[in-house]
């Protein structure tokens, strides 16, 4: 076993021991939660090694680099789920449907029409996670916590889109516990069955307030290339 390979395996037994940890210590089931092993600007050998290894589900942030990564592994048959984790602009909304499996981001109505569109021509139907941005950040986005009522009704009133749930990244320096208990909230407000959130740093207290979804990608990548 090469050297990535042994220390991607080691880093994957270690979060898996931690995801079955915080399961049990929040009374769930480990296998009702999804580890998504974000592969952004990580290198094909450290991604093979994850799939080496046996994961099957895997984060990308952009359209462009998730084609390099995974367009031809698709065209040969691999069996993978992808999840589209970074911002989506409504321009590559086809490129998105036809690559991705869960698209996490929604933050818009115009994203929503344009995925909509996209999906009636591919005839694909990517699950839908709609991005809240629970601390309100401008630089962020999302949609505010209190504008999600009337964003959901126009996503169901004007698209075929069937919203799955939501997902959420707390800003840098809060307890991120306060913002996935918001979003476990509104979830469970608008009858909404998943959620993403977590990260490397966070994703134990994802798992103890109800994470579906949790998205790793350094402490099992390691650091991420420069771009």
């Amino acid at each position: 076993m090469n050297q990535t390979l042994s220390e991607i395996s080691t880093k994957s037994k270690q979060i898996a021991a931690k995801i079955e940890a915080s399961a049990k210590a929040s009374g769930r089931n480990p296998h009702d939660i999804t580890l998504v092993a974000v592969s952004k600007r990580q290198p094909m050998e450290r991604i093979d090694a994850a799939w080496e290894v046996g994961h099957r589900v895997f984060g990308e942030n952009q359209v462009p680099e998730a084609e390099q990564h995974w367009q031809q592994k698709r065209a040969d048959g691999v069996d993978v789920q992808l999840h589209l984790i970074g911002h989506l602009q409504s321009n590559k909304a086809p490129r998105a449907v036809e690559l991705f499996d869960v698209i996490e981001t929604l933050d818009s109505l115009k994203l929503a029409k344009a995925l909509d569109v996209a999906m009636g021509k591919t005839r694909r139907s990517p699950e839908i996670l709609v991005q809240v941005n629970t601390g309100e950040e401008p630089q962020k986005h999302g949609i505010f916590p209190k504008d999600l009522p009337t964003f959901l009704e126009q996503v169901a009133a004007e698209t075929q889109i069937q919203v799955a749930g939501l997902m959420c990244l707390p800003p840098q320096g809060q307890e991120p516990g306060l913002h996935f208990a918001l979003l476990a909230k509104l979830a469970a407000r608008h009858n909404l069955p998943k959620l993403s959130m977590g990260m490397s740093s966070d994703f134990e207290t994802g798992i103890l307030f109800g994470a579906h979804l949790v998205r790793v990608g350094s402490a099992l990548f390691g650091e991420r290339q420069s771009r």
